[in-house]
């Protein structure tokens, strides 16, 4: 049998090999990046709380802003919430059975009900802002804020609404640990406690401690991520919706804005502005290409600019529209994508400048480093900035983490 080539065999049969190997290969090294991303995930969500002077900054805003805004109406609270407004409790009721809403200050017809839950709503957003027992401050401010606004929902507009969602989120944040009360109070607490050593606990109670911490640190960052995802969405939609319309294309939409009555609070700068056409057109394309472009220039450090422009477009908003509420949520909002180096600067920046003026004398024994960023995660994490000691290992960060008033 001459066209029996036996030698040929094993050549023919070790070729289909390779590619083989080579398809183990790629994929293997796709498993390995794959589970690389998921570790790096899972340590993001549980290695330390993010944006914690962000979160703050957010509290002290939205409880200012809320605050200032129920003094404002003070004088019109009978008409807007109370017993006598035309939308009745009775109108609420009916309106709030086919939407599913709630109001704490529908369950009573009394006026001095109402003048209580006024009073206790005033003490709530003044307490919340300055970080006072700060965990429940946060959800007494997110049902405060829910009553009111859907006690007279026809009244509210956008300001409102992201304020809503703001303190809806802020329940799920670590918002007190920085710039309040209670960060203020565990700094005493843990300089009174000097160098004592921590009272031994059971491998269970520090297993149940380590998970609280964990869950406590996972909720807190995925409630960041919430709240900076909602901006993006908000911005995002918002620039989609412009475009879609003839005004914002031909640049003329502000044009018209700002000839309205009912955004017209200085008509004489309104008109003002609006004899320079070529600055409205201009302002209104980058109004737009801005809100497009914003959840895209978040991960580079463009976004420092544009949180600038934006920053000035929410102020003429403000003067030039008459809407401050609005306008100051949103500059409140976009505080969470600057990092907590940024704000651990300010102290520096700020005695800088005072000590040029001569109103700052630094206070005798004084230590260089209140500016710094307070040490954040567990002992011994990848990623973590905390040096661990011997004689007090996972116990400090842990107090920090597993604090109830955070």
């Amino acid at each position: 049998m001459g066209n029996e080539q036996i030698p040929q065999l094993p050549s023919t049969a070790a070729t289909p090999h390779r590619p083989v190997a080579q398809g183990t290969s790629v994929a293997g090294t796709a498993h390995r990046w794959l589970l690389d991303r998921i570790g790096a995930l899972w340590a993001l969500l549980t290695d330390r709380p993010m944006s914690l002077y962000a979160a703050s900054v957010l509290r002290i805003g939205y409880g200012l802003l809320y605050l200032i805004f129920l003094l404002r109406e003070f004088p019109h609270r009978d008409e807007i919430w109370g017993p006598n407004s035309p939308w009745t409790p009775a109108l609420a009721q009916q309106l709030f059975d086919q939407t599913g809403w709630n109001s704490i200050l529908i369950l009573s017809d009394s006026r001095a009900y109402f003048e209580l839950c006024y009073v206790m709503a005033l003490v709530t957003s003044a307490l919340f802002m300055l970080g006072w027992r700060t965990r429940a401050m946060s959800v007494l401010f997110a049902v405060m804020v829910t009553s009111f606004h859907a006690r007279s929902i026809f009244m509210t507009d956008g300001g409102d609404n992201l304020i809503l969602l703001m303190a809806l989120y802020l329940v799920l944040t670590a918002c007190g640990r920085r710039w309040s009360l209670d960060a203020r109070r565990t700094r005493l607490k843990t300089a009174r406690a000097g160098n004592a050593p921590e009272p031994r606990r059971g491998f269970y109670a520090q297993q149940l401690r380590e998970a609280r911490i964990t869950l406590t640190t996972v909720v807190h960052n995925c409630g960041i991520f919430v709240i900076a995802a909602q901006v993006c969405f908000l911005y995002g939609s918002a620039g989609l919706y412009k475009i879609q319309g003839p005004t914002w294309g031909g640049g003329t939409a502000l044009h018209y804005a700002l000839n309205l009555e009912l955004f017209q609070p200085w008509p004489a700068l309104s008109h003002l502005v609006d004899e320079y056409p070529m600055v409205i057109a201009i302002a209104s394309y980058v109004t737009v290409l801005l809100q497009v472009a914003f959840p895209f220039v978040l991960f580079g450090r463009l976004k420092y600019p544009v949180l600038a422009v934006l920053l000035g477009m929410h102020i003429g908003i403000a003067v030039l529209l008459g809407l401050p509420l609005f306008s100051g949520a949103m500059i409140v909002a976009d505080a969470v994508f600057l990092p907590d180096r940024f704000y651990a600067f300010l102290p520096h920046l700020w005695r800088r400048a005072t000590r040029r003026t001569g109103m700052w004398r630094p206070a005798p024994g004084r230590a260089a480093r209140v500016g710094s960023v307070p040490s954040q995660g567990r002992p011994g994490v990848p990623g973590s900035n905390h040096r661990p000691t011997p004689a007090r290992k996972d116990t400090a960060p842990a107090a920090g983490l597993a604090s109830d008033q955070s």
